[in-house]
């Protein structure tokens, strides 16, 4: 049975193949692998259940089916040695092929040049605002690389991708170390992590919104369920006060009193002199556990319709029907109770008769 692997390429390229052999190759090991119109080198990244897993969550992947190219074999000394000559080749053709932009008035920008294994294709990778019209340009790199040219508009995220580099964290960047895939990050996550908006002091090198500020967002909305909302009036033990701000990594609700003062609470404290406020006001009545004739309500037991606030007028109280059982028998009506139905019936009939039954009754 084949084995599923992930193979990184220059600039932080990755994509799947088989490995049609009875033994997995070695982590980090240097394969040569069949692309398209040739052959690449390339490095182990994943196998086995990562690998797996990888190929149904990145981009990359090619979700529940497996790939149709192939890892053909493990690299050889010479085969390392040629990889190495193409590396100082890269930037020496990227300058040249920017050299030819320049020529034809591009508005494009060259981040990278890769050369395949093989040398049959250079793949440039550039960035540009507008649509570009490099179909010249393509003729004069061909001319002048003698092979096959791709050229690749990528995104400033992906060329931050490829170029790698340490963040202000002082660590690598998420995009080239471990994110499986880029997704657009807008100002609303920065608004609802409370953070400066200052362009400066959220942006990445990339000139765009960090990529942390999208997969810690999730964080933020699941811990401030369990707060309350910033400006709402709650009823403590000390009587109402604003919730002025909340900080969900230590825990605590800053409340503003009615009088201006200022105070910090614990959040399991704050539950308690909430709840304890909401008993002490009367809004749900709990039976006293030392009364022999009642037994003490669960909070399941309390209905929505007696959670009330002693700013709200108490809910009336519903009409319920009553069921019939099988014993039970309906109780025949008094001579005066049928009297009196039959009357109001012929009272009424008369009044619902028209001018002809009038004037024959009359006459």
């Amino acid at each position: 049975m084949a084995h599923l692997v992930e193979v990184a390429f220059k600039g932080n390229r990755k994509e799947f193949f088989l490995w049609d052999y009875p033994d997995p190759p070695p982590l980090n090991a240097a394969v040569i692998v069949d692309v398209d119109r040739g052959e690449d080198l390339g490095y182990i990244h994943a196998l086995g259940e990562l690998a797996q897993k990888r190929n149904g969550g990145c981009s990359h992947g090619c979700g529940t089916s497996l790939p149709e190219r192939k890892a053909l074999r493990l690299a050889t000394e010479k085969d390392k040695s040629i990889s190495k000559e193409l590396a100082a080749l890269n930037e020496e053709s990227r300058r040249k092929a920017m050299e030819r932009v320049r020529a034809n008035s591009l508005g494009m920008k060259l981040s990278d040049a890769e050369w395949q294994w093989d040398r049959k294709k250079l793949t440039l990778y550039f960035t540009a605002d507008k649509r570009v019209d490099f179909r010249n340009l393509v003729r004069d790199l061909a001319s002048m690389f003698r092979t096959r040219i791709e050229l690749k508009q990528i995104g400033v995220r992906d060329e931050a991708k490829r170029l790698d580099g340490i963040g202000r964290c002082g660590r690598q960047y998420c995009s080239a170390s471990w994110l499986p895939e880029l997704r657009p990050v807008n100002l609303g996550v920065a608004k609802e992590q409370r953070l400066s908006l200052n362009p400066s002091q959220i942006s990445g090198a990339c000139g765009r919104l960090m990529c942390c500020l999208r997969y810690e967002h999730e964080f933020y909305v699941q811990s401030r369920k369990r707060f309350p909302k910033e400006g709402k009036i709650v009823n403590t033990s000390a009587g109402e006060e604003k919730v002025m701000a909340i900080d969900i990594f230590r825990e605590r609700v800053s409340l503003r009193g009615v009088e201006g003062e200022l105070r910090s609470l614990a959040l399991t404290e704050f539950r308690e002199e909430t709840g304890r406020a909401l008993r002490d006001s009367g809004a749900v009545t709990v039976p006293a556990e030392d009364d022999p004739h009642t037994d003490p309500i669960s909070p399941e037991e309390i209905s929505p319709e007696l959670m009330y606030t002693s700013e709200h007028a108490i809910p009336a109280l519903r009409t319920m029907a009553v069921a019939e059982t099988p014993d039970s028998k309906p109780q025949p009506a008094t001579d005066a109770e049928a009297a009196g139905k039959r009357r109001r019936g012929r009272r009424g009939g008369r009044r619902g008769r028209g001018g002809d039954d009038g004037s024959a009754g009359s006459s």
